[in-house]
């Protein structure tokens, strides 16, 4: 029989040894190497870098006189959001700021429309620009709380893609930017707490604003903060900061986005903003209005003012008339009938029945385009 030789035991051992070294340090020499290629992954503040060019600085100038404070700086609204009362003494030409954002490449900014209520001069600061650039307001509604501006470029600017508010849940990321009191772009970040928020903000000077719609966030909102995005964790607009209430500790508000869509499409497409018009200020039928005119129910809206020349006056609506239906369908509150006439669109034409002077009646109206001038009425 042929003899095998065997290493020694000792030997073998020496070997190994070495192999299992040999393998540690190629580990971690790739682990080493791999860590030099990646980077850290920070989701937010990439965000913030993507849009960073599509945030902008809204500045307006707003001559003030004596008894006559600019909806933005009314001591009410002001306290009632930030709980700080203005001085006695006040300028006659008040700068205030606030945020937006670009939604077209050739210069289409949204802010809120208390942004630059009643304002003289608008200016747009954009990142990239040397100087702020003089803005025009294209399109606001006091209702809505939204503001179109247009500023002229010659060079394209970087939109922010828009989001659909109406996948959202409580619970989702968000990450608010603008520029809290006057200061350049801040980013906080948060979660949705909350959806269709409904608030409403008493005012010294004209009407309540009411929202019926809002997106209530913990993400840090501010003075300034206002007319700025309100994104998702794909860097997608989701809201339109708006304000936040000193009532509480982390709670924010945003318009949802959805809301504005319309608008800008009617802006790529028409050039124009077309919203639904009927010409009514309505409110709802109280226990007193019931008892006044002897009325069966409070169902229904009662017609406060009926404007001159609008698609109401033309089909005969008056004042103190009770609106009980359109389109056969009864009017349980005031919320339907503006749902009601933004669903039919301009140019067709609804049947409204009324109750007049303790007799029913019926009328057609044609819904109109809401005219320009009267963009920031209620």
């Amino acid at each position: 029989m042929k003899r095998i030789n065997r290493l020694p035991k000792s030997l073998l051992m020496i070997a190994f040894s070495i192999l299992l070294v040999g393998l540690l340090s190629t580990g971690v020499i790739a682990q080493e190497n791999k860590q030099d290629t990646v980077k850290p992954n920070n989701v937010f503040s990439e965000i913030a870098s993507e849009v960073d060019s599509g945030v902008v600085k809204v500045t307006s100038k707003i001559e003030v006189s004596n008894g006559n404070m600019p909806y933005y700086y009314d001591e009410e609204f002001y306290e009632y959001f930030f709980g700080e009362q203005l001085p006695e003494q006040q300028p006659r030409v008040r700068e205030g700021y606030g945020s937006g954002f670009v939604v077209t490449e050739d210069g289409y900014i949204i802010t809120n429309e208390h942004v630059v209520h009643n304002a003289n001069e608008i200016n747009v600061t954009i990142n990239g620009f040397e100087e702020p650039l003089p803005a025009e307001l294209v399109w606001a509604d006091y209702s809505l709380d939204l503001a179109i501006l247009k500023v002229d470029v010659d060079k394209s600017l970087n939109p922010i893609p828009l989001g659909n508010s109406n996948n959202l849940r409580p619970g989702d990321w968000t990450i608010a930017i603008g520029n809290p009191f006057g200061l350049s772009h801040t980013v906080t970040t948060g979660v949705i707490s909350a959806l269709e928020r409904p608030i409403q903000i008493p005012t010294n000077r004209g009407p309540s604003r009411t929202y019926k719609n809002l997106i209530q966030t913990d993400a840090a909102i501010n003075p300034g903060n206002s007319g700025g995005p309100l994104l998702n964790i794909n860097g997608e607009v989701i809201g339109i900061n708006t304000a936040v209430s000193r009532r509480g500790q982390g709670i924010g508000f945003a318009i949802p986005i959805n809301e504005v869509k319309g608008y800008i499409n009617d802006l790529k497409t028409e050039g124009e903003i077309r919203r639904p018009w009927l010409g009514i200020v309505y409110g709802p039928v109280t226990e007193k209005v019931q008892s006044y005119f002897e009325l069966d129910n409070k169902q229904g809206v009662m017609v406060h003012e009926v404007i001159e020349d609008s698609p109401a006056a033309e089909a005969g609506l008056q004042q103190y008339d009770i609106i009980k239906e359109i389109d056969e369908k009864p009017i349980e509150n005031i919320d339907e009938v503006s749902k009601i006439i933004e669903n039919n669109g301009i140019g067709e034409t609804i049947m409204i029945k009324i109750i007049r002077d303790g007799s029913s009646e019926i009328l057609f109206a044609e819904i109109g385009k809401k005219p320009a001038d009267l963009a920031n009425e209620f």
